[in-house]
């Protein structure tokens, strides 16, 4: 069962770092949503297992006024990888968001196998 108590929650911020958006985040200890619209609402989640890579990007102005953005790829059919924009304390959220996925994913015993695929450089007629 999930326990949607909100851990963290914030708006999409604009420039200068106030909440003039219709983009909410809230963070709960299994689930991620994201809300958007103003009179027509649309609500996005992605399971916290089903988050592959979290990586934190910071512009001048960003770091100006305290924001950031993380982009998170994920395994998600309908989300796919997407980002958590112009946030406040963005350091502290993407280390929680991190040890929420990591909690999540082995409580239901998730791995995360990655392929790499390397060129050869000779050609099968050669052999």
């Amino acid at each position: 069962m999930s326990n949607l108590t909100p851990i963290w929650s914030d708006r999409k911020r604009i420039f200068c770092g106030l909440p003039w958006t219709f983009t909410t985040y809230t963070l709960t200890s299994d689930r991620l949503f994201i809300e958007t619209g103003m009179l027509g609402k649309h609500e996005d989640e992605v399971r916290l297992y089903r988050i592959l890579d979290i990586s934190l990007s910071r512009s001048l102005s960003q770091r100006i006024f305290g924001m950031g953005t993380i982009h998170c790829c994920s395994a998600d059919k309908t989300m796919g990888d997407f980002d958590i924009i112009n946030i406040k304390n963005p350091r502290e959220v993407k280390e929680q968001l991190s040890e929420l996925v990591e909690r999540e994913r082995q409580a239901k015993h998730v791995t995360n196998r990655e392929f790499m695929m390397h060129d050869t450089d000779f050609d099968d007629e050669n052999m």
